[in-house]
C-alpha cells in the first residue's frame, strides 16, 4: 500500500464516519492539494477550472480520484453523480477538468437512515445562493456605472443591486446563526455578502441579503423562543468542551506513539495547539481528526520549528518563508529523529531542550 493510499483510505474513512458520504473534492482538500480558499473562488465561479490551481498536476488528481473509488467499491458503498454549479446569478455548471465524472461522483453509506440519505442528496443538489461582494475599493457598475455597498459579478464585471433585480433585498448581518437561517428560510430571493478579509487573505461571509417580510418573520420567531435556544446553546457548548478534551488527550497520545522520546507534557502542549476548534490548523483537519501520522507529525514539525530553532527570529528579520524553512530543515529533522527514539530514566525531558543544545 502507497503512502498516498493510506492517506486517502484515512481521510475517506473520517468523511464517511462523520458525514455518512465521501466527495472527491473533500478528499483532495484533505489531502491539501485543493485549499479552502481556491475552492470558495471556484464555487464563486472565479475561477473556471479546478485542475487549473491544484497543487499538483491533473495525473496525480486522477489518482487519487482511483484510489478514492477503489477505496469505496471495496468498502460497498454507493455511487451518485452530482451536478455542481456556480454561485453566480445565472447558477453557471462548474468544472473540474476535461472529464468531471470522478469529481462528480459521491460514494454513501447504504446502511445510512432513509431520511439522513435524504437529506445527504438534497443538500449535494441544492443550487447555492448567489454570492453578493462588499468590496473596501470603489467599483462601478459595467451596466449602468453606478455604484453601492454591494455588487455581484458577471463575467468578471461587476453589476449592482439594482441591474442584478436585487435592490429591494436589506441586509441581514452575519452573528446570529437562527435569524440568518429562519430570514433565508422565509425569503424567496436571498443572496450571500462575501468580504475581503486582508489578514486571512480570503473572502468570508459577513451577512445576507434577505426579503425585509422575511426578516420581520424571522426576527418574531426568534423572540419568541429566545430562552429555549440560549440553554440550548449552553448544552451544546458543554458537550462540545467535553469531545474537545477527550479529541486533544487521543491526540496528545498519538503523539506519544510516533514520538516516544518526547516529554509528555510536551507532547500535551503540541496537542492542545494543534487542536484549538475551528483554528485552521493540521489537528482540526480530516487527517488530524483521524489521527493520521503525517498529520500528527506536521503538528510535531509546527511545535520543533517555532519553539526549537530560530525559524521565527528570521522571519521577522524579513527573511522569506520558504528560505527560512531550508535553513532549518536539517535542525528539524534532529529533534524528530531524537523524539523518535524511546528513552529512559528521564532522558525524555532531554530531548526537548532548545534549540541552543543542538549542533549547528
Amino acid at each position: 500500500m502507497t503512502a498516498l493510499s493510506t492517506r486517502v483510505r484515512v481521510i475517506a474513512e473520517d468523511l464517511v464516519r462523520r458525514k455518512g458520504t465521501v466527495a472527491p473534492l473533500d478528499v483532495l482538500t484533505g489531502l491539501g492539494w485543493l485549499s479552502t480558499r481556491t475552492v470558495d473562488s471556484w464555487r464563486q465561479g472565479r475561477v473556471p477550472r479546478l485542475d487549473a490551481v491544484a497543487a499538483v498536476p491533473p495525473s496525480r488528481l486522477a489518482e487519487a480520484l482511483d484510489l478514492v473509488r477503489d477505496w469505496a467499491l471495496g468498502r460497498g458503498l454507493e455511487a451518485s453523480e452530482v451536478d455542481y454549479v456556480a454561485a453566480t446569478l445565472d447558477a453557471r455548471p462548474l468544472r473540474f477538468t476535461d472529464d468531471d465524472t470522478a469529481f462528480r461522483t459521491h460514494w454513501t453509506d447504504p446502511a445510512l437512515s432513509p431520511a439522513r440519505r435524504a437529506r445527504i442528496e438534497a443538500k449535494a443538489k441544492a443550487v447555492p445562493d448567489p454570492v453578493a461582494l462588499r468590496p473596501d475599493k470603489r467599483w462601478h457598475c459595467s451596466l449602468c456605472r453606478d455604484t453601492g455597498e454591494y455588487h455581484f459579478v458577471e463575467d468578471d464585471l461587476p453589476v449592482c443591486l439594482t441591474c442584478a433585480d436585487m435592490d429591494h433585498l436589506v441586509f441581514l448581518p452575519s452573528g446570529d446563526a437562527a435569524l440568518t437561517r429562519r430570514a433565508r428560510k422565509a425569503s424567496g430571493l436571498a443572496a450571500v455578502v462575501m468580504t475581503w478579509h486582508k489578514p486571512r487573505k480570503r473572502f468570508i461571509r459577513c451577512g445576507t441579503l434577505v426579503e425585509r417580510a422575511a426578516l420581520e418573520v424571522a426576527e418574531e420567531q426568534c423572540l419568541a423562543d429566545g430562552e429555549a435556544r440560549e440553554r440550548r446553546r449552553v448544552r451544546d457548548r458543554a458537550r462540545r468542551e467535553v469531545q474537545d478534551l477527550a479529541f486533544t488527550d487521543a491526540f496528545a497520545d498519538r503523539i506519544a506513539e510516533l514520538f516516544p522520546g518526547l516529554a509528555a507534557e510536551r507532547a500535551a502542549a503540541i496537542a492542545e495547539h494543534a487542536s484549538v476548534r475551528s483554528s485552521g490548523r493540521v489537528g482540526r483537519s480530516a487527517a488530524g481528526q483521524a489521527l493520521d501520522e503525517q498529520a500528527v507529525t506536521l503538528a510535531v514539525v509546527a511545535a520543533i520549528r517555532h519553539e526549537e530553532t530560530d525559524y521565527d527570529a528570521m522571519l521577522m528579520a524579513g527573511v522569506p518563508r520558504a528560505v527560512a524553512r531550508d535553513r532549518i530543515r536539517e535542525r528539524v529533522e534532529l529533534v524528530l529523529t531524537r523524539w523518535r527514539q524511546a528513552t529512559s530514566d528521564g532522558a525524555a525531558a532531554q530531548v526537548s531542550q532548545s534549540a541552543a543544545d543542538l549542533p549547528e
